[in-house]
Order: structure tokens, then C-alpha cells, then sequence
């Protein structure tokens, strides 16, 4: 089986990068595309299957059609390839912003930014395509060999590309839903009655899309099939460093921790004309005195370079009433660190917090976990390719680790991992002015490209 290298499509993943010069942002490559012939390998004798971008029989390719089509239709044939590698006989493919999309017939669905791509056949059975390491078209386009080798000697390892499926977690609380699965990771029972807001369950919602949660793990299986060596995402950074230091791209360390929680607070609901404030059970103000002690455990365990956060997102009263002293109220705490001790502490002091609160306003306190994970540093190794890819396109390699989560935390008990991060604008995330100006988003898949060069490279030495 052949080495594979896996791609993460992100937020970044699809998004083109502009030829330079380019006037305009939008670039129609259909046309016919020259191939460099001495970088080409012939088509099997006659017989065998020819490579699909032209030439049976012997002969060798010496153009290519490419027809534009809209980028969505282009992702979803993209798509259903994911798992179709090895490819059959000697197909060229095209890699057009990290995603793959099959020549057939000579024709290529295409959309903004091209890269070439050669595979490898299967078992070996024709000389390996060495890459396409020229092309022509009207306005020129950036054309970059991911991966390929020299004289007849396979590629040293393939390119995957997989796309999680709810990474955020936003509707129904449990986050890295799809990697999890893929990792082994995912308690299909834990996650079975989780409902949102308008009360529909996960299992549910998954089997209106045509997802079975209980084969949700067939996914694991499935990665343990793979030989993969390294594990590379590109992601919007969803905060305000980049922007701080003025720099387009960031080399990240790892991911936090988390500890996620739900804390019910229990007190009696009265009137509020007529309780007295010292009689008073107020749930709320004991949520609010814990929200408040919990800003400052982020504050004390924060450290320079090592900062941890500690956020109050859901805050729920009952019986709602503007009259009323809330007798329940309901919290979210979500607890994040690099470090495993210090999120073991900040733990322990958020429940020693809640208890006191509830002690000062005579109500009682239960703890509920929504979700966990322990802290993901990432591969040195991976790590020193990234600041290395960093600092050849930018001029500055600065290292970061990652607060918010992402699915490269799940394989990293699975293979080598890394990311890299792209400057957000004005800092912000999870609303529609999140933004990576051209000039930065360019320069971070410039950079993410020589990391995927770069492992490549490394896998091949280090097999």
C-alpha cells in the first residue's frame, strides 16, 4: 500500500489563488493546454489503457481541453473521487485549490486556480506519470507539481483530500462530529438524544441527510486502511493575533483543550415584590457570581505566550417572567488550555467557584459534561516543515497555538499532524465579516503549498 498524505479541506481550502498580474479575479481556462512531452510518460503499448488526458496505445498526450464549470458542481465530482484512489490505468488529475478533479475523455471541469497533479498507477503496472511541469493557456495560469519523481520510479506517496462533516459543533453542542468518527473517538450513545433548539435530535437530523449515526465508525475503520504519514489543514486563524503582529500567516503548535459543561443552578422562584433580597434563593445571580469568578481563573492561569480562556455562551432562567426571582438557572462554561495540568486546575477551580456561589445565594449547584478533549500539540517535525514554508513566502514564521478546535485535533493520535493558520480580519470569526484580505490569502496558500511540497519531500526521506 502506498504512503498517503491527507489534506483537510478548511475554510481556506477552496479558494482560488490568483495568477499574478491577473487583472481580474475570476479566469476562464477553457481552451487546450500544452503538456511538456519530456515530462510526460508514454501511454502503455498497444493493449493497455492509455492515460485519459489523451494518447492510447503508445502515443504520448500532447493536449488537454479544459472546459469551465461552476465551482460547485466541480467540488461534487471532486468529491465522490475521494475514495476512489488508486485510480485505474495512468489518469492525470487536476489538483485546483486542494481539491481533485478527474480528466475523462480529454476534458477537464475546472474552476478558478489549476494545479496538475500525476498519480501513480496501481500495482505498478506502467511507468509512473512524472507530472505536468508546463502548460499554456491565454492568461497563463500557476501551475505547481504536488507531488511526482524522477525517471520512471513511482511517486513517493498519494494526496487525499477528506472534508469533515461538522466541525463546529454549533447546532447541537458536540463538535469534530465527522473526525471523531474517522478517529475512533466518537460515543455513538453520548451523542444520540442530543437535541437543538428546536428540539429535533442529532440522530435524527444525520438520517434526514442519509447518514446512519450507528455506522458513523465505519469511518474509522476506513483511516486504518490508510497508511498515512502526515495529516495538513489550512484554516482562517478566527482571531486577532495574525492582524496584531501585522502578519499574513501563522505556524500553529497545537490545539487547546477543552472542557465543556452545562451548570444547572437550583433555587426557588418568588415574587419579586415581595421576597426580600436577603430571603431570596436567586438562581441567576449565583450563575452570574460564577460567570464573573470565572473570567478571573482564565486571568490568574493565563501566562505570557500561554494564555487560556474560560467563556459563559448559554445562560437560560426559568420561569422567565420579568416579575419573577429565577429559581433555575441553567449555564454553558467552556474551559480551554494548552497545557493538560493548567485545564486540570481551571477545572477545579470553576467547581469550587459554582459550589461557593451556590453556598452564598442558598441554592444548589449540579454539574453536567457536554464534551471533552485533552490538549493536541503537533508534530515537530511537521511543525519545523511549516515555519519553514512560513518564512520562505512570508519573511516571518510566528507560532501560535490554536484556540478554537479543529479537526486536525482528532488525528493527531493517528498520524503526524500540523496546521496553518491565515489572518482574519479585524479579528473576527462566526459571523459574516469574517474575511482574509487576497493579499494575506495568497500569501498563506503559497506558503501552504511548500508545506505540502515540503512533506511530500519528507515522507519520501523518512519512509
Amino acid at each position: 500500500m502506498k504512503p498517503a498524505l491527507i489534506v483537510g479541506i478548511a475554510l481556506l481550502a477552496l479558494v482560488a489563488l490568483p495568477t499574478a498580474g491577473r487583472a481580474q479575479a475570476k479566469t476562464d481556462f477553457s481552451g487546450t493546454w500544452a503538456l511538456d512531452q519530456a515530462k510526460s510518460d508514454p501511454a502503455p503499448a498497444q493493449g493497455g489503457r492509455g492515460g485519459r488526458g489523451g494518447g492510447r496505445g503508445g502515443g504520448v498526450a500532447t493536449s488537454l481541453t479544459i472546459q469551465q464549470t461552476p465551482v460547485q458542481l466541480a467540488i461534487e465530482r471532486a468529491a465522490r473521487l475521494v475514495h476512489a484512489e488508486p485510480f485505474p490505468g495512468r489518469e492525470v488529475h487536476v489538483l485546483s485549490d486542494l481539491q481533485r478533479t478527474a480528466l475523462a475523455a480529454g476534458r477537464a471541469d475546472v474552476p478558478r486556480g489549476v494545479r496538475i497533479l500525476a498519480l501513480a498507477p496501481p500495482g505498478g503496472r506502467a511507468a509512473a506519470n512524472r507530472g505536468v511541469a508546463s502548460a499554456a493557456v491565454a492568461e497563463g495560469a500557476v501551475v505547481v507539481t504536488i507531488a511526482g519523481s524522477d525517471g520512471d520510479a513511482p511517486a513517493p506517496l498519494t494526496v487525499r483530500l477528506v472534508d469533515w462533516a461538522d466541525e463546529e459543533g454549533a447546532r447541537f453542542g458536540r463538535s469534530l462530529l465527522g473526525s471523531s468518527a474517522a478517529a475512533g473517538s466518537l460515543k455513538v450513545d453520548e451523542v444520540r438524544e442530543l437535541k437543538d433548539r428546536q428540539g429535533t435530535r442529532l440522530v435524527d437530523a444525520l438520517g434526514d441527510s442519509g447518514v446512519a449515526l450507528d455506522r458513523m465508525l465505519d469511518a474509522h475503520r476506513e483511516l486504518k486502511t490508510i497508511d498515512a504519514k502526515a495529516y495538513l489543514e489550512l484554516h482562517i486563524e478566527q482571531g486577532p493575533v495574525l492582524e496584531s503582529m501585522q502578519k499574513s500567516t501563522g505556524v500553529v503548535l497545537g490545539t487547546f483543550g477543552v472542557e465543556r459543561n452545562m451548570i444547572r443552578f437550583t433555587g426557588q422562584a418568588a415574587h419579586s415584590g415581595s421576597t426580600p433580597i436577603p430571603m431570596r434563593r436567586d438562581a441567576f445571580l449565583a450563575a452570574a457570581q460564577t460567570a464573573l469568578e470565572c473570567r478571573e481563573i482564565a486571568t490568574r492561569h493565563s501566562k505570557p505566550g500561554a494564555g487560556v480562556v474560560c467563556t459563559v455562551g448559554i445562560v437560560n432562567v426559568e420561569p422567565k417572567i420579568v416579575t419573577a426571582v429565577p429559581g433555575v438557572c441553567e449555564m454553558s462554561l467552556d474551559q480551554r488550555a494548552l497545557d493538560p495540568a493548567v485545564l486540570a486546575a481551571m477545572l477545579r477551580d470553576a467547581q469550587a467557584a459554582s459550589e461557593r456561589a451556590a453556598r452564598d445565594n442558598h441554592v444548589g449547584v449540579e454539574w453536567r459534561g457536554l464534551w471533552r478533549i485533552e490538549p493536541r500539540p503537533f508534530d515537530p517535525a511537521l511543525v519545523r516543515l511549516c515555519e519553514e514554508a512560513v518564512r520562505e513566502e512570508t519573511g516571518d514564521a510566528p507560532r501560535l497555538p490554536s484556540g478554537p478546535l479543529h479537526d486536525a485535533a482528532e488525528m493527531v493520535p493517528h498520524m503526524p499532524v500540523v496546521m496553518m493558520f491565515a489572518y482574519s480580519s479585524n479579528g473576527l470569526s462566526h459571523c459574516k465579516e469574517e474575511d482574509t484580505p487576497e493579499p494575506h490569502l495568497e500569501k498563506t496558500i503559497r506558503a501552504f503549498l511548500r508545506l505540502v511540497e515540503k512533506t511530500v519531500a519528507h515522507v519520501a526521506a523518512n519512509p
